[in-house]
């Protein structure tokens, strides 16, 4: 799909519920909520913090909440996508007639209020125990450098590491990525870092 600049061109794009869009956004744009294009789709945000968005797809169009997990979900409208979204939530329709104008703004303003509450989901930090392979502590044990070095890189360089080795079916391989890695573990950097920067 080609790049939205704009809101309008957006709504351009899905010709079949252009009316229906248009009212919902009239809807969004009454409140406070300052509106952008984030991710290709129409987003609404307050003070910087994204409370939702407006999407379409072929059947069917929508708002998408943020942290709608947090909505008290009166009318009992709202959808989880995928049962591995945490806050996510979605008010979907099917056609114009489906919009009841003043649900639709009471549950855009029960969100509002939730984001200035504080009422967000917060991203799970915490970190996984990681499983070092057997090959991989050998070789720490046979150079305390390159220990050192693994221990000062970040958790997600070190699980890069861990699973590349464990993955390895054969010895062979095992050896080969070891001698791989080594000198990029003392060079303080990440497996893939080099597709990162691309």
């Amino acid at each position: 799909m080609k790049k939205n600049n704009s809101v309008e061109e957006y709504i351009e794009n899905y010709p079949h519920f252009s009316e229906a869009l248009i009212i919902l956004r009239d809807i969004i744009n009454s409140t406070e909520l300052e509106e952008s294009i984030k991710w290709n789709s129409p987003v609404y945000a307050y003070n910087g913090k994204n409370v939702l968005g407006m999407g379409a797809h072929k059947n069917h169009f929508g708002i998408w909440f943020f942290n709608g997990v947090f909505l008290k979900d009166t009318h009992k409208v709202l959808l989880q996508a995928q049962e591995k979204t945490k806050g996510l939530r979605q008010m979907r329709f099917e056609s114009v007639n489906d919009i009841n104008k003043n649900i639709v703004l009471a549950y855009v303003k029960e969100a509002i209020e939730n984001q200035k509450l504080g009422k967000e989901i917060k991203p799970d930090k915490t970190k996984t125990a990681l499983v070092v392979p057997d090959a991989l502590k050998l070789e720490f044990k046979n150079n305390p450098n390159l220990k050192a070095c693994y221990n000062s890189i970040t958790h997600y360089k070190q699980k890069e590491y861990c699973e590349y080795i464990s993955e390895a079916k054969r010895e062979a391989t095992v050896a080969s990525r070891l001698e791989k890695i080594k000198p990029m573990i003392l060079k303080g950097i990440g497996l893939n870092d080099k597709y990162k920067n691309c």
